[in-house]
């Protein structure tokens, strides 16, 4: 749905199993003569190549095979980069579906092999005129409406808590600001894919060392929490600070006025646990502070508000389905809870098998949230 930080995949269990997880079990359908059926996408390490570049406007499914060496991830992208839809990590020898709402317009279908950079990239041409969905089913209407009222409240959160972060680094408060950066995060990690819809203003807010691009200033909540505990001082941190206030303000004016549709919601759902998997399980998202379980406990809060939004819809459609993301969720919850310390988390300092069963559980969740989508874009 959105476009990510570039993410190194690490070859753990729990990263592995998300991948083929969220993968189609079954074999998409080959691509119809009326230019209504699946389009194949043929990504390699230095190809994207799509079946046809032409499709009909409404609803459409990209079945994406990886045949190169590195992880890679597709995305459509609108103007401005705005993204309509993606699918991430998707290992070599692996295949993921995305299913996504495209009115008319011209649009790029994009590949990122190794997950970083512009991507290759290529026209993808939508004419016609179906109703968007939310035009024909009352319910997706709703949905669409409920989750933008709890962005709206998770934005106002965000700043407040990052304008509190801010000042605490300013005056040199190293404890307090310590402090502050699990909480003000949270709220960032739980919208987070309406965050990354708006191009370049998540790797400026969210980037770890190792996803800047050469050229470019890491800047951020993790260049701070560098400084916080590798250095335990805020010295020189006042600028990054400054500028992480004006981006996250940035991005809650946008977020207050961004309109999602239900295929989207759907797919942020699936990302969100993507991002739990590829960062906060393996323990490289706040590798410095070790906070990761805040994170973690944030991604899948933000799922669940997605599917949540769309549960009438849901279970209109497929109530056996419902069952078991209820049931997938409270299992995630109760293991992310056997890690609580007070108000927060413990430090993520976990042996290799806790972080095994905490990605078990993740992949049980995955498995169900990857139906979403499919459901949701029945008629």
């Amino acid at each position: 749905m959105f476009p990510s930080k570039a993410r190194k995949a690490v070859a753990t269990g729990a990263v592995l199993g998300l991948a083929a997880l969220t993968g189609c079990a079954k074999e998409t359908p080959a691509a119809s003569d009326d230019g209504t059926g699946p389009v194949t996408v043929k990504a390699t390490d230095s190809g994207c190549d799509l079946s046809r570049r032409d499709v009909k406007s409404g609803t459409s499914t990209f079945s994406v095979s990886n045949g190169g060496s590195k992880v890679t991830e597709f995305y459509v992208y609108a103007d401005g980069d705005r993204v309509m839809g993606e699918v991430e990590n998707i290992g070599p020898g692996l295949k993921r579906d995305l299913i996504v709402e495209l009115p008319t317009g011209k649009y790029q279908a994009v590949c990122k092999p190794g997950m970083v950079g512009d991507g290759i990239r290529g026209d993808l041409n939508v004419a016609g005129d179906a109703p968007a969905q939310v035009d024909e089913d009352t319910l997706l209407k709703q949905a669409g409406e409920s989750y933008q009222r709890y962005v709206n409240s998770q934005a106002v959160a965000l700043e407040q808590k990052t304008t509190e972060f801010v000042a605490t680094v300013k005056a040199g408060d190293v404890a307090k600001a310590k402090e502050l950066f699990p909480v003000s995060r949270t709220y960032w990690e739980r919208i987070e894919p309406v965050a990354e819809s708006f191009g370049d203003l998540d790797p400026k807010i969210d980037a770890r060392v190792n996803d800047v691009e050469p050229g470019t200033e890491w800047t951020g909540y993790h260049r701070i929490e560098q400084a916080l505990w590798e250095k335990n001082t805020t010295a020189g941190m006042a600028k990054y600070a400054d500028q992480l206030l004006v981006d996250v303000k940035t991005v809650v004016a946008k977020a207050k006025t961004v309109k999602l549709n239900p295929l989207q919601l759907a797919n942020g759902a699936k990302e969100l646990l993507d991002e739990v998997a590829t960062g906060k399980i393996t323990g490289e998202e706040d590798r410095y502070s070790h906070t990761d379980l805040w994170d973690f406990q944030a991604n899948v809060e933000g799922s669940q508000a997605a599917i949540q939004a769309l549960r009438p819809a849901l279970q209109a459609r497929d109530a056996a389905l419902v069952t078991a993301l209820d049931t997938n969720f409270k299992a995630v919850f109760a293991a992310v809870d056997k890690y609580r310390e007070g108000d927060g988390f413990k430090s993520y300092n976990v042996t290799e098998a806790e972080k095994k069963e905490l990605g078990r559980v993740v992949d049980g969740l995955a498995e169900p949230v990857s139906k979403v989508a499919g459901v949701i874009a029945k008629k």
